[in-house]
């Protein structure tokens, strides 16, 4: 038995505890609150007080390439153009050895792990390098063994059954801490007959997914018109591939993969009936709001998730396109690009509250919950963690208080949320 004591524990689940303490027994937790009255429940058990700090959930990233560390800042300068962005990676990648993915794949694990991740989303074509790397560090996770390009329905049978070869042979190194998904990678890179086969295969089979969807302009050009780069891309290579002339999120429905409860990412472009579609389907998204930036998308509805009751969690998405894995850091973006969207306020005459501001003003503990809690939900983990509560496992963040700008503490999710802080 051990105890974590700090100036503040944020359960998550509950409002913050001043001098408060995690008592831990094994991988879970066994008691939380203040600190007198844990070390009072446990006098034997030893003390770890991390003094002006803050204990809380450890974050989970639920939208990670692990396998892309190695091209840190290796694409800067191009990311103007998702399209030379695509190509140029696909390149690179091509140039790395097996052993060079699994090495920088473990660094970015251990990058998320030194800012307070405890548990990936993490997708991957050598998905074997994405294991390999949260067993290294000891991190949680889910692993989705991702799809080649298939966009061509005449390939999907023999796709399906290369796809399904690699996540079984991915399957044996499941362990308690690390499980294995599928991802079909996007909606303009996977046909229809591929997606409904995963799909199928999900739903019977109680196989987690992750998709990348209404990422940018150039796929909903593709899907809603059948115009752009893809479209003369797939032409030129002799693909067989049609414009289904609907968004990509009434597209999965279509082909009834958001059945499967998907998680998908980015979300870009959903409009109000996508997000209707997300949430009665039970999907759930992967907010990516640094890389979306980066790439110059555009900024996803986050408010608008979380008012259609979606589970919305955090993602870096990979290095290559966000340059860091640090989730406070990407939950104070979330937080501030939300507030600064030019369509945040509701339409007239819809509900506000008693002031008359927006209910969809979004706050610094609606942020970290969504770190939190709301990354557990996306990736269907939150029996496990997410808060912390006597029964869930032991993933705990210890955040540090000692910077200058979080000075003084007058509101504890407001010094986590916005200046941003050392885990």
């Amino acid at each position: 038995m051990k105890i974590l004591a700090a100036k503040f524990v944020l359960p998550i689940s509950s409002g913050p505890i001043e001098n408060g303490a995690v008592a831990v027994d094994g991988s879970r937790i066994a008691a939380v609150g203040p600190a007198d009255s844990v070390k009072a429940s446990y006098p034997d058990a030893s003390t770890e007080d991390f003094g002006e700090a803050a204990i809380l959930p450890g974050f989970v990233n639920c939208h990670s390439h692990l396998e892309l560390t190695a091209l840190r800042g290796a694409l800067d300068g191009v990311e103007h153009d998702f399209r030379a962005w695509l190509l140029k990676i696909n390149d690179l990648r091509a140039g790395l050895t097996d052993e060079d993915i699994i090495r920088w794949a473990a660094a970015g694990a251990r990058e998320g792990a030194a800012a307070g991740v405890t548990c990936f989303g993490d997708i991957g074509r050598f998905g074997h390098a994405g294991v390999t790397a949260l067993k290294e560090v000891g991190l949680r996770g889910i692993v989705f063994q991702e799809t080649e390009f298939s966009p061509d329905n005449s390939t999907a049978d023999e796709d399906f059954q290369k796809l399904g070869e690699k996540f079984e042979k991915l399957k044996e190194e499941e362990t308690d801490l690390v499980k294995v998904g599928l991802s079909p990678h996007s909606p303009y890179t996977v046909g229809s007959r591929l997606f409904e086969l995963i799909a199928q295969y999900s739903i019977i089979n109680r196989i987690p997914l992750t998709i990348h969807a209404a990422e940018s302009e150039d796929e909903m050009r593709l899907m809603t018109r059948g115009e752009g780069f893809f479209a003369g891309f797939y032409e030129s290579m002799g693909l067989e591939w049609a414009s289904p002339h609907c968004t990509p999120i009434e597209y999965l429905e279509r082909l009834g993969v958001l059945s499967a409860r998907p998680l998908l990412a980015h979300c870009v472009h959903a409009s109000d009936s996508d997000i209707a579609r997300v949430a009665a389907n039970g999907a759930k998204i992967a907010h990516c709001p640094k890389s979306n930036a980066k790439f110059g998308h555009g900024w996803a509805p986050f408010e608008k998730f979380l008012d259609a009751g979606i589970s919305v969690g955090l993602g870096s998405d990979s290095v290559a396109s966000n340059n860091v894995c640090d989730l406070l850091e990407e939950s104070r973006f979330a937080l501030l690009a939300a507030r600064n969207r030019a369509d945040r306020k509701r339409p007239p005459g819809q509900k506000r509250d008693c002031d008359g501001a927006c209910i969809n003003f979004l706050t610094a503990k609606q942020a970290l919950e969504t770190a939190t809690l709301g990354g557990a939900k996306a990736l269907g983990l939150d029996h496990l963690i997410g808060t912390l509560e006597p029964g869930k496992q032991a993933d705990i963040a210890v955040v540090s208080l000692n910077n200058p700008a979080q000075q003084p503490v007058n509101a504890i999710e407001a010094a986590l949320g916005f200046p941003g802080a050392a885990s």
